[in-house]
């Protein structure tokens, strides 16, 4: 599926900001683009270190809180912290329980089972903390969505809430709601993470029972929150900066250890390592295993505890991976059967298939069709508990929210959210929200969209360029990576390399020197980058190797280029056919994706474009005559004893 490239256009206020900052012009032009105007603003932002914490008392309900807290403490009360089983939970869970513990408290904590009692809390595990003798509760990254149960425990239990995902109509009757997305709550950083949130508790109760500023253990709060995939601006900027600055030498060992069997050997560590690497693995303890797991992982005192622990979450990991394809495969043989491309949003459920893994199909599909989706799994207690990925332009939470008539309980954000509904509801619920996706999403809204910051050949690059982008890091949503792009390049050298030989290396650039580009696991385009122009989207880096250092291009997108777009016509079409036909005769399917096709066909017939090859293959997907996997990395074609009515293609009406 081709990119869209959404390119910005020079803002004439970009050389008055660099003027005042005393930075390069497109540098300050990469700040407008992200809605950094104000100079006070772009200074906090190229030093977020700078940046000031709010008074955590301006939350509404903050005083309250801490007030019942001390109260507890003071009185050597039971506290219970109640978390969630995701990286934000797990660390918000862990920074909350190591406070109070320095705090004078001996608190524990609970963390719902995924498998068995789901999101948030669950009448059972108040009824049973409150019959073993908790008299306080606080809860992290949930309970917002709890009013019924909240309700319940009235006398029973005191219960602070802290969260940071949007309340529903109303609130819960609890002691204290700290979340600042109240409609009430003044406080003025909207963006916190559930441990963001935990994080502003635990400074106010620093400074309420022992007058200090507390900025310590930020590596925690770094974690939970590029986990959970919030804007990195504001507070969470300065958060996940410092944190990612300790986090290397944290004194939490477990930290340390997670860093170690994930393999980063790089010095400094960025959001992308927390998110691809080290997230994962604390998240495999709550997806599969119990989010205890990682609890007791990032409280470790111990070295050698931490790195057992760190292996078990690493083994863990490498199952839910398993598990992960087993269900993605389940997934497209049910979707096989149906006609994806027309849906406006994708609703599958299976069997038992793993509510812990769900959350990451839905992201593949996402990946693969470019539509809302939601993956649920119906248990054998009747209910369908799923998770749901959006694109841009759909806000998942208020979508669910026209639904919720066939709805048990939903919760979440803007691009994801959790769902459960009745086995006998699905298909209402089904067709309701794929109505609902229909009338907010436009056709444009369909098209998957790439962020192209500033056109730049790559020989035009510099070290002191690249090394002026590291100002806007820690990069994350809210704050993307700046991607370069170019248009009608030729690469050259195009070959495979790595240890299965799966990413794709080759070179830009002019008669002025020549610039390595790397494309992680794309290699089966090394022909096509031989034989034809592209357009590449690209961030520049630096590589260093044995002392030496050479800029090179990390690519983001590579798409034909537009003498390559040329559209098959029905002479043409014919050709391609005979051609998948002679393959699946001799090998029984076509094991081959579009860029190999396309360098095959060139071969065996005459030159071909991969976008000529690839409009060819939608054009039979659409007609029925093919199939393909999810990674579009295998063809079969179907029988059939109807005459191929091209017309019938929506692709090829759109071009004649």
């Amino acid at each position: 599926m081709w990119k869209q490239w959404k390119t910005f256009d020079v803002v004439p206020e970009q050389k008055k900001l660099a003027e005042r900052l005393g930075i390069q012009e497109w540098i300050a032009g990469l700040l407008l683009h992200r809605g950094i105007c104000g100079v006070k603003e772009a200074g906090y932002f190229l030093h977020p270190e700078t940046q000031p914490f709010h008074d955590p008392f301006l939350m509404k309900d903050m005083d309250t809180a801490v007030q019942r807290i001390r109260q507890a403490i003071n009185n050597h009360e039971k506290i219970t912290v109640y978390g969630d089983y995701d990286v934000d939970g797990m660390s918000s869970t862990a920074l909350l329980i190591h406070n109070l513990r320095r705090l004078g408290a001996e608190p524990t904590y609970y963390i719902p089972d995924r498998h068995r009692e789901g999101y948030g809390f669950n009448r059972t595990a108040l009824q049973n903390l409150a019959e073993n003798g908790t008299e306080l509760l606080i809860s992290v990254d949930c309970g917002i969505a709890s009013t019924e149960l909240v309700a319940e425990m009235a006398g029973s239990l005191d219960i602070i809430i802290t969260d940071h995902h949007l309340p529903g109509y109303s609130l819960p009757k609890a002691l204290a709601v700290v979340n600042p997305h109240r409609q009430d709550c003044p406080y003025p950083d909207k963006n916190l993470a559930g441990v963001g949130v935990t994080y502003k508790l635990c400074q106010a109760l620093w400074q309420s029972m022992r007058n200090e500023s507390y900025t310590e253990d930020q590596e925690l709060v770094a974690l939970g929150t590029v986990a959970d995939i919030v804007p990195l601006l504001g507070e969470n900027r300065r958060l996940v900066y410092s944190g990612l600055a300790n986090m290397r030498t944290s004194s939490f060992a477990g930290i340390r250890a997670l860093i170690d069997v994930a393999d980063i050997r790089e010095e400094k560590l960025n959001a992308s390592h927390v998110g691809f690497r080290l997230a994962p693995r604390l998240n495999a303890a709550g997806r599969i295993g119990t989010a205890r797991l990682g609890v007791e992982l990032l409280l470790a005192d111990e070295e050698g505890k931490a790195a057992q622990l760190a292996m078990e979450l690493d083994l863990l990991n490498q199952k839910r991976q398993a598990i992960e394809q087993e269900i993605l495969q389940r997934a497209e043989e049910q979707l096989s059967g149906e006609d994806p491309e027309n849906m406006p949003a994708i609703v599958i459920a299976g069997e038992d298939w793993d509510p812990g893994v769900i959350g990451i199909v839905a992201s593949r599909l996402v990946d693969r069709y470019y539509k809302p989706t939601i993956v649920m799994s119906i248990q054998s207690d009747g209910i369908c508990r799923g998770s749901c990925r959006s694109i841009e332009g759909l806000h998942m939470y208020h979508a669910l929210e026209s639904c919720r008539e066939h709805i048990l309980q939903f919760g979440g954000h803007a691009q994801a959210a959790g769902v459960s509904v009745r086995v006998g509801e699905f298909q209402a619920f089904r067709q309701a929200f794929q109505s609902v996706s229909s009338s907010m999403l436009s056709d444009e809204d369909y098209i998957p969209k790439i962020s192209v910051e500033l056109e730049l050949e790559p020989e035009a690059l510099t070290f002191d360029m690249v090394e002026e982008l590291e100002q806007l890091e820690p990069y994350g949503m809210g704050n993307p990576k700046p991607l370069f792009g170019c248009r009608n390049i030729r690469g050259t050298g195009a070959a495979a390399i790595g240890s299965q030989r799966q990413h794709l290396r080759f070179q830009v650039g002019g008669p002025q020197g020549k610039i390595h580009a790397l494309y992680w696991n794309r290699s089966d385009l090394a022909g096509i980058v031989n034989a034809e122009h592209v357009d590449m989207v690209y961030s520049p880096s630096i590589n260093e190797w044995m002392g030496v250092r050479s800029l090179q291009c990390i690519v983001e997108d590579l798409e034909p280029g537009n003498r390559e777009r040329i559209f098959p016509e029905r002479e043409q079409l014919v050709e391609i056919y005979r051609f998948l036909y002679q393959i699946q005769q001799t090998e029984g399917n076509i094991p081959y994706s579009a860029a190999e096709l396309a360098v095959r066909f060139s071969a065996a017939v005459h030159h071909i474009s991969l976008y000529t090859m690839s409009m060819g293959l939608c054009i039979f997907q659409e007609l029925n005559l093919l199939r393909t996997d999810l990674q579009e990395k295998g063809y079969s074609l179907q029988k059939t004893s109807n005459r191929m009515e091209l017309n019938h293609s929506r692709t090829f009406f759109r071009h004649h």
